[in-house]
């Protein structure tokens, strides 16, 4: 260690010889090739930092629209429910109303079938009425 008398701090240094030794060229090469490996390593982390963040944004915004898609499906199921709730009662409206009519009615005049006739005449049938 060399002592600086201006200062009351210590310094360490290493000197490495100037000589053409093997040993200090294979020393330089080695930290040449950690520094390069080092700023190679940073700039991949700096690359997948990024490819996190973006993923990261686009994880959010797939969270959003699985939220919003369950709303509206849940929005939906309620308005499907409400529906089929609505046809269960006019179904039971036109078996009271007109069922319970038509079998009034049979028990006092007699049977007639219900032919295809009645509800979709043929076509000669539906010249005639026009």
């Amino acid at each position: 260690m060399i002592a600086d008398p201006a200062s009351n701090t210590s310094e360490t240094v290493i000197q490495f010889p100037n000589g053409g030794d093997p040993l200090d060229s294979a020393g330089k090469a080695i930290l040449g090739l950690l520094q390069q490996a080092a700023g190679v390593a940073e700039e991949n982390n700096r690359r997948a930092l990024d490819i996190a963040h973006k993923l990261a944004l686009q994880l959010r915004s797939a969270e959003e629209q699985i939220r919003e898609l369950g709303a509206d499906v849940r929005y939906y199921k309620e308005r499907v429910d409400r529906a089929e709730k609505w046809l269960r009662q006019i179904a039971l409206e036109i078996e009271q109303k007109f069922l319970a009519s038509a079998d009034n009615r049979s028990d006092q005049a007699p049977t007639r079938q219900a032919s295809p006739q009645n509800y979709a005449p043929r076509k000669s049938q539906r010249r005639a009425w026009s």
